[in-house]
Order: structure tokens, then sequence, then C-alpha cells
């Protein structure tokens, strides 16, 4: 039996994690990864596990078969991102796989990154953002971790794409020639719109402009930024009918047609932690 206190902290902490997470073999994280991890999450921490303590099955509920719930003691080594206090002690819980033997990996001295929210009323205990959310350490992780928090934090970073509002198609005079609007719906409302331009013997341009203004210089965002994953991660794979404005069957085509070149354009948001 664990100590009454262990049991009371993982009655609180149990919605850190959801109840139908699996947990994936270990794979190489992608850039949508970490941000996906790191997007929104209140504090980004690297610490050192102390203790862990396997909690009993029966109270921890939502483990997923092949799993257990530690409740692992830490010492915060650096508060690497974060609006709020941390404490040099740290409490919380985390579903691991089991080994080949069917128990739990020793954690003990192993460095972590946790990304996590702090627990209102209980100083020192922290929750996971989900159950992925403890990586191990390395310099090598934190390097690509630390650029990502900065622009994630930029005054100017882009919002989130939460979808299209509008989207629209007009040829110009010339054969060949068309420019498409699409208008993107964010999480902060914020104006969001895309452009392609097609011009006769010339290959086709598009750019995205994150204010108010329609810039036809607007450049397509480089992959592996903050401007890429809000697209890449973000848009349908094909352009909602109910967005397309365009009332003549050839501008509606030309809009589908366009919204799928910005798609193989921006390439796959590749994913490796379910």
């Amino acid at each position: 039996m664990l100590p009454r206190h262990i049991l009371a902290c993982a009655a609180v902490l149990a919605i850190a994690t959801p109840a139908a997470a699996q947990q994936a073999a270990p794979a190489p994280l992608t850039y949508a990864d970490l941000v996906d991890l790191a997007d929104g999450t209140p504090l980004v921490i690297k610490a050192q596990i102390r203790k862990q303590a396997t909690v009993e099955p029966e109270r921890a509920r939502g483990l997923a078969p092949g799993h257990a719930r530690l409740y692992i003691e830490a010492r915060t080594s650096a508060l690497i991102s974060g609006t709020v206090p941390v404490g040099e002690e740290l409490r919380y819980l985390v579903d691991v796989p089991l080994d080949a033997k069917g128990k739990p990996p020793k954690l003990k001295k192993q460095e972590v990154l946790l990304f996590a929210r702090p627990v209102a009323g209980r100083p020192g205990e922290i929750q996971l953002v989900d159950s992925g959310a403890q990586l191990p350490y390395s310099p090598e992780l934190e390097t690509r971790l630390r650029p990502i928090l900065t622009d994630l934090l930029a005054a100017d970073a882009p919002p989130a794409v939460t979808g299209i509002s509008d989207a629209l198609a007009v040829e110009g005079t010339l054969v060949g020639e068309s420019e498409t609007q699409l208008f993107l719906d964010t999480a902060n409302d914020g104006p969001v719109s895309v452009t392609i331009v097609r011009r006769p013997g010339q290959a086709p341009r598009w750019g995205v402009s994150w204010t108010e203004i329609v810039d036809q210089s607007a450049r397509a965002p480089r992959a592996g930024t903050i401007a890429w994953y809000r697209l890449a991660c973000s848009l349908p794979a094909e352009l909602p009918g109910s967005a397309n404005l365009s009332r003549d069957a050839g501008a509606r085509a030309l809009a589908a047609r366009d919204y799928a070149f910005v798609i193989d354009q921006l390439g796959p948001c590749e994913r490796t932690r379910n």
C-alpha cells in the first residue's frame, strides 16, 4: 500500500492523463510534436527524479494496458519556460510503459523535461499536460526546444488557425492569369489571409499575411517555423465547399486547385506522438 499522502495526490492529479491515452514506443520527436507540447503550456521544467512509487492499478483511473502510473518526487534543475513560479521540489503523476518483464522502469536520478501546469492550492504539485509530457532530457532536445518557446512567446507570434472562413478565386484578363485569396479563422479572431497568384509563363506564387493587409508580396512560411506549423498542422486536406465563395464553376475549381497547391507546398505535418 502506498502512503495516504501519495494516494491523495494521485486522486488530485489523475485528470492529467486522458482516459483513452496510449503511449507509443519511443520515436524521434518532430518539430510539430514539440510545438504540440509547448504551445500554451504554463511550465516547461528540467528536473531530476528523486523518488518513485507505483500507484495501485485499482486507483489508476484510465490507465492504458501495459502501463504503470507512477507517483514521482523530483527536484527542479531549471525552469526553462514558465508563467508561474515553481519550487525546488516537485510531485506529479506519469504513466509509463512496462518493461519486457512487466515491471515499471526505474527512473531514479534520471533527468527529464516536463510540460506541465501547476495544481491550484497545492504548492510543489504539478500536472503533466498529457500522458507523454515527460521526456528524457538531453542537451540536443533542449537546444531544439528553446527556439520554439521563444517563437511561441513572441509578441508577433502567428495565432492558432481554426479553419477557413472564405475562399475566392478571380480569373485575370490574360489566359492563365488568376488570383485566389483564402481568409482563415483564428483562435484570437485575428485576420489571416493566404494569396495564390498565377501569371502566364510563371510558376504560381503564394504567401500568407498575418495582418489586416492582404499583401500579394507576402511569402510562404519556411518549414519548421511556427507560421508553417499553424498552417500545415491545422488546415484541412481539402478546401471545404461551404467556404468557396466563387459562383462560377471554373472559378470554384480554380480556388480548389490553388488550395490543393498550398497544401502540397506546405507538406505533411509529421508527428510521432499519439
